[in-house]
This record gives structure tokens, C-alpha cells and sequence, in this order.
């Protein structure tokens, strides 16, 4: 990225909407000596997006028993005690942003630390804060950073940040983190009150009294916001939280949101529940604002850009009605409050990284209903040609769609064939994103994607009769988790004929580690993978391993493709071997447990794109990528019911090294893996 000069850079931070300082110290410096005060500061200090030569710098200074601040001194330094100081600027506060405050800090070394707090009138400071600059655009060293998601404090505890520090404090300078990675539900919008369950737990969590939403609504056994304020209220009891706090004063963060951001099951501007679908662009302008508000990233605004402040548009709740061919609602409102702020975007760290940070649930076409094709007593797997057909509309086939689709012996009308193919990227953002993958020179494209790619399935074809009261309606496989199929393919296609290598997705949402090979389709079609795919385990948020181990019963037909019953009376994850090795090798491992036995009858055919599944686990992810290589570490946490006291967070369960050599065109990418430590999960032979 080229240095601005002190004009353009001016010029930039006010189109970001923040106060700057461009290099030098040209501020007046502060009256009053500093003097710490966290308790004023209570969502403590954060630094975000961050190129080689500037940094957005962050924090929240309300007032507090009538202590208020006006104005805020920044102060950046290469030094912890702050003896010289590069840069010094002020920024305003006030209520229109929630007492927060964002600072451009320019004119800053690349690839170095720096030190930054903020200091009011009084000289009453903040925590001090270490952040890092990106490298120049052709600078050749390794580039190591963490992914994560799905942090929720008021159900569990955020040890997974505690280890992460711990690590990093113990690596050697030139191998800790650069930045994190953020890829989405940085809060839960959806809470349960403790008093709402019996005895405040729910689904075997202790449930903390973190949130109450002062205008919220009840829906079902959870409360949802309804404000602007009531989305600031989930931000600011997220950010009280001592290990989120102190990985925010540790690294820059970059920041991409999901689902929960703004509402659960929500797309576009629209929510549903209950399958009804109810209007929310007044919701989704209040989400984006308080996004805004808390995180500090390079993201564009509609218009009217204004200082240290959101420009939230005047919108009306509406039903969409009109779209285009990509299924984005055409009806003003939505539009309205899709463009109030654009969080797509892409930074670079040096030669071997370029981040394309994608936004999934902004313009996801909206739901549509594959009810005739979901056989009952299969738990929602669906047939997976039945599947593609419909979630791919009239692009399936090259856009030929069959007039009917074969199921369960009949032939059933594809009420799907003029439809739009069920897509996440919208036709303006998608076109950015394959320019982005065409354009970039970086020996790894990596691509944040909120929930990922890799297809899960199960070889249900392979399930003995008589399990199920009702045949499987298909002589194909069963799609547990996956979709997108038509959008998969179009950018698969692209990569393959632009020979472009070095594509790595690292994803969340799933609440579990995956790693597996990018590909558009899988046995028994043609299995040709371009890319390769991480997926970090949550950071609390509970998974589906848990869930089921509470909720499914022991007579469910089904139970063994889904929990391990040991001979002790524990379980384990079987839907980690269903995954990867078939139903069979589920069958026999509640039969004999003997998972020897099992992995013999390994369907080699289901999954050749998957490399590793942990259905249900917790922790974050790192990755390291260098000229001729990428690692992805993944860090695996018990359970996190409760804060650990120990300095490192509390135990570890496993950690596990995936290693992708930089793959030349024409290749098939591989991934390669060892176990560091602790013993790897079930269904992942190491």
C-alpha cells in the first residue's frame, strides 16, 4: 500500500469517519500527567485493520459517576513507557456513538509494534494497548496470524483467548501473531435470562446475567434486541470481559461479521423465525451502527461521511417483494440499510498474504423451501442430487434444470427450476471478490469466509435396512451440511481457469475444526479440488457434539451415526467418523467399539475432501504462511463451562499442525498433519 500524504491521508480518515494523526507529534501535548484508569475506560482499548503504515486505534470513556470527558488525547509510541512518542492526536466523544471513539493513526513504520492509550482532560488514561503494523506489500517474511468465532460469555467462558495469549507471550518475537482474524458472532443477539430456565441453565449451561435489553422482544425461550441501544448493550457486556479485553490490548484486530451480529436466522435486512419471515431494516441499520461503533475496521459508510460518527439512513420495515437475479430485495429499505455500511474488503501483509474478507449474510438470497425433498426420521439430511437441484435453480446443469426430480421413486415437479440459484455474495460483491482472486499477486489468497464450504455428508445408501421405519428415498448420499452448490462451482471454475494457486479458506461458524480440499463437486462426479479449507472450532458457543450428547435420546434409530456410547457410560463424537468414514464404520464402532475395526470399513469414496472433522469442538486456529508453505495450527479447549484461573487458560484437549505445501498449476493441493500434543479426536487417525 502507498504512504499518503498528510492531505490524503486527512482526507481518507474522514471518509472512514475518525479522527487522525499522520506521523510526527504535531498535537499539543496533554496539560495533565498520565494517570491510569481502567474503571473509566470499561470496554478497555483495541486497534484494528491495520496496514504498513497506519492503524485504527478504539476505546469507550463514558461517564462514570459523573467523571465525563469531552475529548481525548491519543498517544502512539514504540516504547511501553511512552518516553518518546511517534504520533499524538485528539478525538472527540460523545453519546452519538456510544461514548466510543476511533483514531487514525498514519505515518507509522511497517512490520513494527507499537504501544497507544488514550488520555482525557484530566489526565485519567486508559489500559495501554500493543498493536503492529503490516508489512510492505514485498516484504518476504512468514506472516502468522489466529482466526476464530463464536464467542458467547453469557453461556461459557472465553479461555480460548487466555491460551492464545499464553502462547504467543511464549514464542520468540519474530514468530508471535501479527493480527486476528475475527470471522463473525463476536456477540450472541439472542440471550436467555437465567430466570427463564430452571435454575439457570440451559442445555447444561450455567447461564450469566450479562444482558438485559431495555426495549427487547421475547421470542420463544430468548430475548432479542430492538434498539440501537439494545445492540450496544450486548457490546458493551461482551467487552467487560478481563480475556476478551486483554486480546483486544494485544493485537489488532480484523473483523468480519455473521449471523448473530445482526439477527439469528436473519438475510439482508429480513428476519425469520418460526419460518416467517418478518421485516427488520430498521434492526439491521441498528446492527450495523453499534458494529460500527465497537469495531475498529476500515469499512465504508453510504454518504455523507462524517466525523466520528454513523450515518444511519431513514429506513421503514418492508416485506420484499422484487428481486434481482441474484435474489438481493430490490425494495428501497433493504437496499437503504445494506449500503448504510459495507464491511467487504481486502488488506495485505506483506508478499505471502492477501486477506479478501467476504460478507456472507448482507445479500444471501432468502430461504426457500426444500420440504418435499427432506425425508422424515433422517434428522435433515437431505438427498444430495435432490439438492443441488433445487438450491441451484435455473443454473443447475449449465442451466438446464430438469423438469422433475427423482425421489423416493416418483417423480416430483422441480418447483425450483426458473428460481435463483441460493447464493451468499451478491452479483456487485461477488464481481469484486473473483477480480480480487484474479488481480492478486500474493503467493496465498486467503479468503475469510464466515461459515465455509466443505460439503458433510453421509453414505446413507450404505445403511442397513430397517433402521428406519422409512426407506433412504435416494441411491445417493445424504448432505448433512453444505450448499451453494452453483456459486461453488462458478468460482472453482474460475480458479482452475486463471491457474490460480495458493487459495486457502479459513473459516467459523461451525462450531468445529474442519480441514479439507476445495473442490465443486465429489464422487461419483469428477473430484478435482483447487484450494484448501480451515475451520476453527468456536470459542464457546456450544457445537453440535454437545447438543446432541444432551438432547438426543437413546432410542432414536439414528443415535450411532451420531454418538459414540462407550462400554463407561460416556460418549463421543461419531458423527466425526460418519463424516469421514461412512455409516458403516459408525455401525460397527457402537457394535464392537473397536475403532480399528471401524476405520476398516472406511467408505473412501464419501469424503476425499476432508482431512480432519471434530464435530462440536472449542478453541481458535493460527496460520503461518510463508513462500512454499501454509500451517494451520488448530488449539483444542475441553469445554469452557467456566473461567480457568490458570495463566494459561486451563488444559488443552489437542493440538494439531496442517501443513499445505504451495502447490504449482495443473497440481492438486495436499495437506499433510501432525499431532503436536494431546491425543486427536475420534474418526482422525494422525
Amino acid at each position: 500500500m502507498p504512504l499518503f500524504n498528510r492531505r490524503q491521508f486527512v482526507a481518507s480518515a474522514a471518509a472512514l469517519g475518525m479522527a487522525a494523526a499522520h506521523g510526527g507529534v504535531r498535537a499539543r501535548p496533554r496539560a495533565a500527567p498520565w494517570t491510569e484508569r481502567r474503571e473509566l475506560y470499561p470496554q478497555g482499548v483495541a486497534s484494528g485493520d491495520p496496514t504498513s503504515d497506519s492503524i485504527i486505534l478504539w476505546t469507550r470513556r463514558p461517564p462514570v459517576d459523573g467523571n465525563a470527558a469531552r475529548e481525548l488525547t491519543v498517544e502512539i509510541s514504540e516504547r511501553p513507557d511512552f518516553r518518546r512518542i511517534a504520533a499524538r492526536g485528539r478525538v472527540g466523544l460523545g453519546a452519538a456513538t456510544d461514548w466510543t471513539c476511533r483514531f487514525l493513526a498514519g505515518g507509522l513504520k511497517p512490520a513494527r509494534e507499537y504501544f497507544f492509550r488514550f488520555v482525557d482532560e484530566k489526565g485519567q488514561g486508559s489500559r495501554v494497548g500493543r498493536t503492529l503494523t503490516a508489512p510492505e506489500d514485498e516484504d518476504k517474511r512468514p506472516v502468522r496470524f489466529a482466526f476464530v468465532s463464536c464467542q458467547d460469555p453469557t453461556q461459557g467462558a472465553l479461555n480460548a483467548w487466555r491460551r492464545m495469549i499464553f502462547d504467543d507471550e511464549a514464542r520468540p518475537a519474530e514468530e508471535r501473531l501479527g493480527f486476528v482474524l475475527h470471522l463473525g458472532d463476536f456477540i450472541y443477539e439472542l440471550v436467555f435470562y437465567p430466570e427463564d430456565s430452571p435454575g439457570g441453565v440451559s442445555r447444561g449451561r450455567r447461564l450469566r446475567d450479562l444482558i438485559r435489553y431495555a426495549n427487547g422482544r421475547k421470542m420463544g425461550a430468548f430475548h432479542l434486541p430492538s434498539t440501537l441501544d439494545d445492540y450496544r448493550t450486548a457490546y458493551r457486556a461482551y467487552l467487560t470481559d478481563p480475556d476478551l479485553q486483554d486480546a483486544r490490548a494485544r493485537w489488532p484486530f480484523v473483523c468480519m461479521w455473521d449471523n448473530h451480529e445482526f439477527s439469528w436466522q436473519g438475510f439482508q435486512s429480513q428476519e425469520m423465525f418460526g419460518g416467517e419471515i418478518k421485516p427488520g431494516q430498521t434492526r439491521k441499520v441498528f446492527a450495523n451502527q453499534a458494529w460500527w461503533e465497537y469495531q475498529p475496521a476500515r469499512v465504508r459508510q453510504a454518504k455523507g461521511y462524517e466525523l466520528d460518527r454513523f450515518d444511519a439512513p431513514e429506513v421503514s420495515d418492508a416485506p420484499l417483494e422484487r428481486f434481482d437475479e441474484m435474489g438481493l430485495g430490490l425494495e428501497p429499505n433493504n437496499l437503504a440499510a445494506l449500503r448504510s455500511l459495507t464491511v467487504y474488503r481486502a488488506l495485505r501483509w506483506g508478499r505471502h498474504v492477501d486477506l479478501i474478507l467476504t460478507d456472507n449474510r448482507s445479500y444471501a438470497s432468502g430461504p426457500y423451501d426444500p420440504g418435499p425433498i427432506i425425508p422424515k426420521g433422517y434428522r435433515g439430511m437431505i438427498p444430495q442430487e435432490a439438492y443441488e437441484i433445487v438450491d441451484s435453480g435455473r443454473a443447475y446443469a449449465g442451466g438446464n434444470p430438469p423438469a422433475t426430480i427423482r425421489y423416493g421413486g416418483e417423480d416430483l415437479p422441480n418447483t425450483r427450476r426458473e428460481g435463483s440459484p441460493d447464493q451468499h455474495l451478491g452479483a456487485v460483491q461477488k464481481a469484486w471478490f473473483l477480480d480480487r482472486l484474479k488481480s492478486s499477486r500474493a503467493t496465498w489468497k486467503i479468503w475469510g469466509h464466515s461459515f465455509g464450504t466443505l460439503l458433510s455428508r453421509a453414505d446413507l445408501q450404505n445403511l442397513p435396512s430397517g433402521i428406519v421405519s422409512g426407506p433412504w428415498p435416494a441411491k445417493d448420499y445424504g448432505v448433512i451440511q453444505g450448499g451453494y452448490f452453483a456459486q461453488q462451482a462458478e468460482i472453482c471454475g474460475l480458479v482452475r481457469e486463471q491457474k490460480i494457486t495458493g487459495l486457502a479458506i479459513v473459516a467459523g461458524d461451525r462450531h468445529a475444526f474442519w480441514a479439507g480440499l476445495v473442490a465443486e463437486s465429489l464422487p461419483p462426479k469428477s473430484f478435482d479440488p483447487v484450494g484448501v479449507e480451515f475451520v476453527t472450532g468456536s470459542i464457546s458457543a456450544q457445537g453440535t457434539f454437545e447438543v446432541v450428547s444432551l438432547t438426543m435420546k437413546k432410542e432414536e434409530p439414528l443415535r450411532a451415526l451420531w454418538l459414540h456410547d462407550r462400554p463407561d457410560g460416556t460418549m463421543e463424537p461419531a458423527l466425526n467418523m460418519t463424516v469421514r468414514h461412512g455409516v458403516r464404520a459408525s455401525l460397527e464402532l457402537q457394535r464392537s467399539h473397536d475403532v480399528a475395526r471401524s476405520l476398516a470399513l472406511s467408505n473412501a469414496s464419501l469424503a476425499p475432501h476432508l482431512k480432519f472433522a471434530d464435530l462440536g469442538s472449542h478453541g481458535f486456529a493460527t496460520v503461518r504462511a510463508t513462500a512454499d508453505s501454509l500451517e494451520t495450527e488448530f488449539v483444542c479447549i475441553p469445554i469452557p463451562f467456566e473461567r480457568s484461573d490458570r495463566p494459561d487458560g486451563g488444559p488443552l484437549l489437542y493440538r494439531i499442525v496442517n501443513r499445505v505445501p504451495l502447490w504449482k498449476s495443473g497440481e492438486a493441493p495436499r495437506i499433510e498433519q501432525e499431532l503436536l500434543e494431546g491425543i486427536a479426536p475420534l474418526g482422525n487417525p494422525i
